[in-house]
């Protein structure tokens, strides 16, 4: 039976503060103070490459357990995810070699994971079922403003990178201790499980796939180079992180374009969204010297990402409607796989070639990524 607790309100702006923490305030934080970090430790590109990399097979198994232990043990998934980006976080901050910085910086990437299919379940058996799509919503759009917060914090506080992190391994820890505080149900009403999907399934899946891994691929550049990139044309460290905040905002901007991307349907959405991201791959890479230029490429690149993952939420419900969940999993867990690939080449090409090459690199394999929702039939 499903509750409906005055404090539900109070769960999804805390639920949502995770997500802000564990997204926007240190997964997604790394690329943010990359350059200050790798300038005191005095690593290199390619070793900043393979760190993101660790850092995003650490969300996928973070994300595999949550999904198997979810519907069953969501209080128990929340208080891991606190405690990994909490710890993963300070750890980052006390670090005085690059291999701590590496290890702190991969553990914290798993708190992401742990948080989303845990927060998922926790909203579905609390919120009234009228409103849970809407609190779905509010809750995983926590990117975005986590986002934002990282480059405010950063404006105030660099060159101080440390101190950047120690806020964020506070507000992890707190967001996740008020949503355990404010959850009131016994975590025993859990979800029967569906079982392994069919290979049927799993094959009329094969374009999405691919489409996904190629889109964390290509995405993996801006992500974690985007304002090494800048700094590294002459940006000042200010504007540099106003960039950040773009992306951001970016992602904030889904919410007022869902009405007009959902008629679209999802595989033309996914055609759309991909596309931009490339195209603001390109710009940013074209003239990074440009404040104006950065600034747009950024908000585009942050809308464009953000809407994909909804147009893949969309593509696989329009296969099977009643497997969304797995598929949505499943396609989650690729995007980011992808972005252990991309972030590795990509940080090598960097070494290697320079930013341009790899940039461009990165724009055409988003570009494939988009071209793969092309279809002649209307789709979804």
């Amino acid at each position: 039976m499903k509750r409906t607790f005055s404090l539900s309100p109070f769960l999804v702006l805390a639920a949502t503060a995770l997500i802000a923490a564990t997204y926007g305030l240190v997964r997604l934080a790394y690329g943010l103070h990359l350059p200050a970090a790798q300038a005191e430790l005095g690593f290199d590109a390619a070793v900043a490459g393979a760190i993101s990399s660790g850092g995003s097979l650490a969300y996928c198994a973070g994300a595999v357990l949550g999904f198997a232990l979810a519907a069953r043990h969501p209080r128990s998934l929340v208080a891991l995810a606190g405690i990994t980006a909490g710890l993963g976080a300070a750890g980052i901050a006390i670090s005085a070699t690059t291999a701590l910085f590496a290890a702190a910086a991969v553990l914290s990437s798993a708190g992401a994971g742990l948080a989303s299919p845990a927060l998922v379940r926790l909203v579905q058996r609390t919120v009234r079922t009228a409103a849970i799509d809407r609190a779905q919503t509010i809750v995983n759009a926590g990117t975005g403003p986590g986002l934002v917060a990282a480059g405010l914090l950063a404006l105030v506080l660099l060159p101080d990178w440390r101190t950047a992190w120690w806020v964020a391994a506070a507000i992890a820890v707190t967001a996740a201790a008020s949503v355990l505080a404010l959850d009131r149900g016994d975590g025993a009403d859990g979800a029967a499980d569906a079982g392994l999907p069919p290979a049927s399934w799993v094959l009329a899946h094969r374009r999405v796939i691919v489409a996904a891994l190629l889109l964390g691929a290509g995405s993996a550049a801006v992500w974690n180079s985007g304002r090494a990139l800048l700094a590294d044309a002459g940006m000042p460290d200010q504007l540099s992180v106003l960039a950040w905040v773009a992306l951001g905002l970016g992602g904030l901007a889904v919410v007022p374009s869902a009405g007009p991307m959902s008629g679209l349907g999802p595989r033309r959405a996914w055609v759309v969204t991909a596309g931009a991201l490339a195209v603001a791959t390109l710009a940013l890479v074209a003239a990074p010297g440009s404040v104006p230029l950065a600034l747009a490429s950024c908000l585009v690149f942050g809308w464009g990402y953000t809407a994909a993952t909804g147009a893949l939420i969309g593509w696989t419900g329009a296969i099977e409607p009643a497997r969304a969940a797995s598929g949505t999993a499943l396609l989650f867990v690729l995007l980011v796989l992808g972005q252990a690939l991309g972030a590795a080449v990509a940080g090598a090409a960097i070494s290697a070639t320079g930013y341009t090459p790899a940039f461009l690199g990165a724009a055409l394999v988003a570009a494939v990524a988009g071209a793969l929702g092309w279809s002649r039939r209307r789709a979804g």
